[in-house]
């Protein structure tokens, strides 16, 4: 007679009983888990380290300004133009073509000039009223123009255009006067577009249209306003 032993199959629990790995083995996992979380920590401390030790920082270590002097001012302010002018400045050398040795800039400059009239110059002849203060004529100088202002803000460089020598020269020096050039012809062109404009007939009438309205408010009815010499 044969007798065959049938075996029972195992439980799920003790399938899973046997495959959990032991304790040992998992406490050494998470050891290693946290010293790569570690050192990726100090990798990236390292390059972020490395990053500030070779980057740029700015120090603003300017003194107080100090004020020099006040000046009364007996101007009228009584127009201001904004211009614009794109400067296209070039240098060349002689015996050089423009790849060796050359520079061209383009630059726009965007800056103000105000219209003033100057009523310090105003004397009493300059002034005549009638009797029973109605009427009264005033005579002024010419409006005129002050100095260009160049915005800084506004204002910037296009394109620059440098030959290999000029490249070289500025890898080995810092030359705070690259731009000042430009920015000279920049207040130049400014400064005669506001001549050839018609800023100062506009500072003088609005010279006018502020004197009556003063004068109008004090009971002058009449309001008469000359420019230039007597």
């Amino acid at each position: 007679m044969t007798t065959s032993t049938k075996q029972k199959p195992a439980s799920t629990s003790e399938v899973r009983g046997r495959r959990q790995l032991p304790g040992w083995i998992k406490a050494l996992v998470a050891s290693v888990l946290v010293i790569a979380v570690l050192f990726a920590g100090l990798a990236l401390s390292a390059l972020t380290g490395l990053r500030d030790m070779f980057g740029e920082e700015t120090h603003d270590r300017t003194g107080p300004a100090l004020l020099k002097s006040i000046q009364d001012m007996s101007r009228y302010e009584a127009a201001s133009g904004n211009f614009q002018v794109v400067v296209d400045l070039e240098k060349d050398a002689k015996l050089l073509p423009d790849a060796v040795r050359g520079t061209r800039t383009l630059y726009v400059g965007a800056g103000t000039v105000d219209a003033y009239v100057d009523l310090g110059r105003l004397a009493e002849k300059d002034v005549s009223v009638n009797d029973d203060r109605t009427s009264a004529t005033i005579r002024l100088p010419h409006a005129a123009l002050g100095k260009p202002s160049l915005d800084a803000d506004h204002s910037y460089a296009v394109s620059k255009q440098r030959g290999l020598l000029d490249r070289l020269g500025d890898f080995f020096s810092d030359n705070p006067n690259s731009e000042r050039a430009v920015q000279k012809l920049a207040v130049k062109h400014i400064g005669e577009a506001a001549d050839d404009s018609e800023l100062a007939a506009r500072a003088e009438e609005n010279t006018t249209s502020m004197l009556r309205g003063l004068l109008g408010s004090l009971g002058f009815k009449e309001v008469k306003v000359t420019y230039g010499a007597a």
